[in-house]
């Protein structure tokens, strides 16, 4: 997929700490760079899509690293999702260095009643949101 392809774009600068003796960013940054899209389109502070009482928590994640990323630079993220269910949604994401695909995930994420710590129903205006950006 390209990332024009996505309904929500997104970066990160590369640092030079995040780098590894091998000169590339270490495996873990992926998943800090998928969060950066995900956090920008769930926790929006012009309109968080969580319910009073709720938050969202990952109930999944499959990531498939595809290409190194090196420093210097920046990481484009695309973000959309696959699914919106009554309480849980699933994301694609694909994380982007130079125009090259460096790594895709699919994360599903589950929006948890913080007083029950079970699932919470997205409401209808957030289930409206989120369909639009169904890919």
């Amino acid at each position: 997929m390209k990332l024009d392809e996505y309904p929500l774009h997104s970066y990160d600068k590369i640092r030079y700490c995040d780098t590894d003796r091998q000169g590339h960013v270490n495996n873990a940054l992926f998943s800090s760079f998928l969060e950066t899209g995900r956090v920008e389109l769930l926790y929006n502070p012009k309109k968080p899509l969580y319910s009073k009482g709720g938050a969202f928590v990952i109930a999944g994640q499959k990531l498939d690293l595809l290409s190194e990323i090196r420093w210097p630079g920046k990481i484009d993220i695309g973000t959309g999702l696959i699914k919106v269910g009554n309480s849980s949604i699933k994301l694609v994401q694909g994380l982007y260095q130079n125009g090259r695909l460096c790594a895709t995930a699919e994360t599903v994420i589950v929006q948890m009643d913080e007083a029950s710590r079970g699932s919470k129903s997205l409401s209808d205006e957030t289930r409206g949101i989120l369909e639009k950006l169904v890919i």
